[in-house]
């Protein structure tokens, strides 16, 4: 039976987990702990995919001492060969005599089976112990594994009437200094950064973690209906970039391949609502109108487990209205930028509340001299 000694173990194999934020994609972020008459014997986390999982560094690091521990793991123990060898049979072969699992594996290739595996050897199992922090902490791993999608957020820095630049285009800058730093966390736990053409033509942006230290950048996945991506632009700097396309021009394909990036193409969406998106994106030539279900679908089939918008108010429009935004990042500055100044996303004119974008609380804090409101989509 769990208690209280148990959450306190299992909160620091959560401690553990977090140390993978930034580098164990497409993997989950998993901590493992070894406990034996009340003292830790060995623990570990995973750091990176292809290398040794969180309960291998904890079975080494207790060694002998494993016989007979209990090991809280949070998420359950694998049961395939993949890059490395089963977890579930490496504790079983050390003879450890319990295992606490916070949250059950939605991967198909496990589901269930690690867990079986350890009973069928005899071992007590428990699960479920602090689940909704597991979750939490693999909110894109078990996003892809169970609905075929990354996790998505939006980042919007604007002014405290939701305005994210002048009429004329005109944002650098609407958010200080601290909130910018605060962003590259944001990029840095995401697996890729998203963004429209438009963005790339009016700001020129690298979208690469800057100022904080990891061994991994973020996918960069551009938007660009027509290909009209300067082969200079500082987005293809270092490659690590994929553009999603409607345009078959060769020489334009090739221009951006010679520059390191990769270029799908993909068919323009056929659906009503891909059509009303063409008929309402001016800002920057309709490239939400690819088909954005699609694009979402292949970066979670390239492993892709948390995607970061950065983009203008059309790419965020569309992605609201087609249900792919689970949640929200809004820095809002103490400013006012009126009415004519560009708004955070294009919903279109909306006739019922019952079409508006519902939104739950999740975080709000102080950055800078900024707020930071974190916010899911209700039903997410």
């Amino acid at each position: 039976m769990l208690d209280s000694t148990d959450s306190q173990w299992m909160a620091r194999a959560l401690q553990l987990a977090e140390r993978g934020l930034y580098t164990t994609s497409p993997n989950p972020r998993v901590g493992c702990v070894l406990v034996k008459d009340g003292a830790v014997v060995g623990e570990g986390w995973h750091v990176r995919a292809g290398e040794p999982h969180a309960e291998v560094h904890a079975l080494r690091a207790a060694g002998d001492a494993a016989r007979g521990a209990t090991a809280y793991v949070t998420l359950e123990p694998c049961s395939h060969y993949g890059r490395t060898p089963p977890c579930a049979d490496a504790l079983i072969a050390a003879g450890v005599a319990r295992v606490v699992i916070a949250a059950q594996d939605t991967n198909p290739l496990v589901g269930g089976q690690g867990i079986a595996k350890l009973r069928a050897a005899g071992i007590e199992v428990e699960c479920g112990l602090m689940e909704a922090a597991a979750r939490e902490l693999n909110v894109g791993f078990f996003s892809r594994m169970t609905r075929g999608t990354p996790w998505v957020r939006s980042k919007i820095a604007a002014s405290l009437d939701g305005r994210t630049a002048l009429e004329n285009g005109t944002s650098k800058w609407i958010t200080g200094e601290a909130a910018r730093r605060d962003v590259q966390h944001w990029r840095a736990r995401s697996c890729a950064v998203l963004t429209g053409i438009g963005t790339v033509l009016a700001d020129d942006p690298q979208l690469n973690v800057r100022g904080k230290e990891t061994e991994r950048q973020p996918l960069r996945v551009v938007l660009d209906r027509k290909l009209r991506m300067s082969p200079e632009a500082k987005i293809l700097q270092g490659g690590n970039t994929l553009i999603y396309t409607a345009s078959s021009d060769a020489k334009k394909h090739a221009a951006l391949q010679a520059r390191g990036a990769e270029v799908v193409a993909l068919p323009v969406g056929a659906s009503l609502l891909a059509k009303a998106l063409r008929e309402q994106a001016r800002s920057y030539n309709s490239e939400a109108s690819l088909d954005l279900a699609a694009v979402m679908r292949d970066l979670a089939q390239r492993g892709i487990n948390e995607v970061l918008v950065e983009a203008g108010r059309t790419l965020n429009g569309a992605l609201f209205r087609a249900g792919l935004v689970d949640e929200l990042v809004l820095y809002l500055a103490p400013q006012l930028l009126g009415d004519a100044a560009r708004g955070m996303a294009d919903l279109g004119a909306l006739t019922q509340l019952e079409q508006r974008v519902e939104l739950a609380w999740q975080d709000v804090r102080q950055v800078g001299n900024d707020l930071r409101i974190t916010a899911r989509i209700k039903n997410v």
